[in-house]
């Protein structure tokens, strides 16, 4: 999985997950070659890593063991991992997807790493316990249908958007679109707690902390809700029930594209900073002290070409200081990926829409990962997706 040898890197984590579906164990080499996959010689996984274009070395037993005697030296920032099954993937999305695409469901399609489409009636109705992982695609938590009111009122696919969503939380026994998110929010909420993995990307980062904190609060405006907001609204905010955010001050212009002040979207266009250098580092973890972040930093370079997103960044002082930051924008001192624990379960938020498009724009189409076989931005997520294989605790349902 080094940056010279491997020809498709996000394949290979779909040959991973197919050999887990095998019943046949992997050994994941943190921070040995880019993160290696070390599996048990068969010839139908080399066949099928030669069908899916992934490249891969034959070693005999010898070599194997050689490699382990190296990396458990203890000066070798490196380590084994054993993943044992895999996963059971669902990813929260609706019909149609409009107006976005989907990074993480275009990079599972691509990787053929197998999911299930799940929306509220499905998480109203308390079956995320049957999976693993979930994943939100990118949605507004709030109620505000993203903030689009502004530029996309007299569009058709926000007008069907909202009478939808509002057949759908009357048919559900909500009043409001919002009280149907927030009830969403604290069943995906307390599934991480029973032993789940969470993971989101872009406004299903801070939009999901904001509609925690505001599950007794309207916050939304008429033309969202039919009724105003709280006036009081922000000093109603609870961020005790938060995951990850803290002290943030909520946008209320219906007309402005922004949830609240979490999200550092525009301080690259204030400081005028250039494409070419707007990039995000990954932290360096112990991998054998610090093995979850490690896990989930694997990758072929440390430093990560940025790309834009509704929610792009986060400012660090509404970062939690029990969440671990796992990747920043040193030019702007912005914080990309970070990660965290609620009871028996883990979450993941990454900022940014799509790893290999910068600035992706509603209507814009999506992204051939064919023509990015290698990408480290969407690396970062199937780490994510791989992840949950190496857990060994049982959920609590």
């Amino acid at each position: 999985m080094d940056n010279s040898k491997q020809k498709n890197h996000l394949k290979a984590y779909g040959i991973a997950f197919w050999v887990l579906q095998n019943d046949i164990e992997i050994e994941w080499l943190l921070n040995y070659r880019g993160g290696s996959f070390l599996i048990k010689y068969y010839k139908d996984i080399e066949k099928e890593c030669t069908i899916r274009g992934v490249s891969y070395e034959v070693v005999a037993d010898v070599q194997a063991q050689k490699i382990k005697r190296e990396i458990s030296n203890p000066e070798v920032n490196q380590e084994v991992v054993k993943l044992e099954k895999s996963p059971k993937i669902a990813v929260y999305t609706p019909d149609g997807k409009m107006p976005w695409d989907d990074a993480v469901t275009m990079v599972l399609e691509y990787a053929e790493i197998p999911y299930d489409k799940l929306y509220d009636s499905a998480v109203v109705n308390t079956v995320l316990p049957k999976y693993d992982w979930l994943h939100l695609h990118h949605e507004d938590f709030t109620g505000q249908y993203g903030k689009f009111y502004a530029a996309y009122k007299n569009a058709s696919w926000y007008q069907k958007q909202q009478s939808s969503s509002e057949a759908r939380a009357k048919s559900l026994g909500f009043k409001k679109v919002s009280k149907l998110k927030a009830a969403v929010a604290i069943n995906i909420k307390q599934f991480v707690a029973g032993g789940g993995f969470l993971f989101t990307m872009c406004s299903g980062t801070d939009s999901y902390d904001i509609a925690l904190s505001a599950t007794n609060t309207d916050i939304c405006e008429s033309m969202f809700d039919g009724d105003p907001a709280d006036k009081q609204a922000q000093t109603k905010l609870d961020f005790a029930q938060t995951l990850a955010f803290k002290d943030y001050k909520l946008k209320t212009n219906p007309y402005e594209y922004e949830f609240s002040t979490i999200d550092a979207t525009y301080l690259r266009i204030k400081q005028r900073l250039p494409q070419n250098q707007d990039v995000f580092t990954l932290f360096d973890f112990s991998a054998k002290w610090d093995i979850v972040p490690t896990m989930l930093c694997q990758n072929h370079t440390s430093v990560i070409k940025g790309f834009m997103g509704q929610t792009t960044d986060f400012y660090k002082q509404y970062i939690k200081s029990n969440v671990l930051i796992m990747g920043e924008s040193k030019a702007l001192g912005t914080v990309r990926y970070i990660h965290g624990t609620l009871g028996q379960g883990q979450w993941t938020f990454y900022g940014g829409h799509d790893p290999e498009d910068y600035q992706h724009r509603v209507g814009d189409p999506p992204t051939d990962l064919n023509l990015h076989p290698n990408s480290p931005g969407y690396r970062l997520i199937l780490n994510n997706i791989l992840f949950p294989a190496a857990k060994k605790k049982k959920r609590k349902t």
